[in-house]
């Protein structure tokens, strides 16, 4: 059977060796192009949005990576978590997105992004230290406020957070637990 096998191959091979050959001698003009490098030569520079050297890739508000679900039901939605801007750097800490706030929709990416780096600093802080952040129009503050194990021997945390957006005050509470792994999961 293998002997079949290989032979078929050659005769296959053999033919669209041939095949090329009897194109190329029978005075045929046509060319296979199909291996060249095409160049789109079109000029994107003036159409091109400005974007500091970044790509712009949207997000979808409900994701999942690395088998952590990602919900961004208020504020920007993008890649990353806090300064890290790739779902790669950042995968430890994107299940805090499930700690969400409405005030979030009122915040541009600067002030959402602080306020996630403010949520990962916490996650090594002291317990009862504020972890505050500001903006121009924004500030907040992030606090572990329990710190504890669970019946699986994971390190928990409880974290309060608080968002001041013009004026309006919104809490939230979420507690979340130490994967072997170094990611954060919430419970």
């Amino acid at each position: 059977m293998k002997y079949i096998i290989k032979v078929m191959m050659i005769l296959c091979v053999s033919v669209m060796v041939s095949q090329v050959a009897l194109a190329h001698n029978s005075g045929e003009r046509r060319q296979d192009n199909r291996q060249e490098a095409r160049y789109d030569h079109r000029d994107v520079k003036h159409r091109a949005i400005p974007h500091r050297g970044h790509k712009v890739i949207v997000a979808p508000r409900h994701r999942s990576f690395r088998n952590i679900v990602i919900i961004r039901p208020h504020g920007h939605a993008y890649i990353g978590y806090g300064h890290y801007h790739t779902d790669n750097d950042a995968w430890k800490w994107l299940t805090f997105t499930a700690i969400t706030l409405k005030l979030l929709d009122n915040l541009n990416e600067q002030a959402q992004r602080e306020h996630e780096a403010a949520q990962i600093t916490a996650t090594n802080a002291k317990v009862g230290e504020k972890i505050d952040w500001h903006t121009k129009d924004s500030s907040g503050y992030v606090m572990t406020t329990k710190e504890g194990t669970n019946s699986a021997g994971l390190t928990c945390r409880e974290f309060q957070q608080q968002i001041i957006v013009g004026g309006k005050t919104e809490s939230a509470y979420g507690t979340a637990c130490l994967q072997a792994d170094g990611s954060w999961k919430m419970t």
